[in-house]
């Protein structure tokens, strides 16, 4: 092979590797900022911790409020801020409102093992439940 095929064939390959890396890059930043669905879920905070071998992530779990006697649901979340875990950490066992945002196509788990990312929390308070409807 001349040594002008060899130089070219490598040029090409960066730029190629390069590029692949671009879009990456931006399929990547697209699927951080760019939210599928937001809402609210609001419960009591019954497990939160760090995760994780290499990425460690905080990952969450509340249980919805339901009608009495109702089978318990889970809401599980992660949290990318730590200035937002450390604000959960504090809530925890409280009855609270959670603010998310639900980010799909990450392409690993190194962000968070759920697609639901807490983006605020709200204290809810110990609300009295009410069991009949009044008259």
């Amino acid at each position: 092979m001349p040594m002008q095929a060899k130089n070219s064939f490598a040029l090409y390959t960066i730029g190629g590797l390069l590029a692949a890396a671009l879009l990456f890059a931006a399929y990547l930043w697209l699927a951080l900022t760019w939210s599928y669905s937001s809402g609210d879920r609001a419960g009591f905070l019954q497990k939160f911790s760090s995760k994780g071998w290499i990425c460690k992530t905080w990952e969450g779990e509340l249980s919805l409020i339901a009608m009495p006697g109702a089978t318990t649901e889970k809401f599980l979340f992660s949290v990318r801020d730590e200035a937002m875990a450390k604000r959960i950490e504090a809530a925890m066992g409280k009855r609270v409102t959670l603010v998310y945002e639900e980010h799909r196509g990450l392409p690993t788990s190194c962000f968070g093992e759920t697609s639901h990312f807490i983006v605020n929390i709200k204290d809810v308070g110990q609300l009295p439940i009410q069991l009949t409807s009044p008259e």
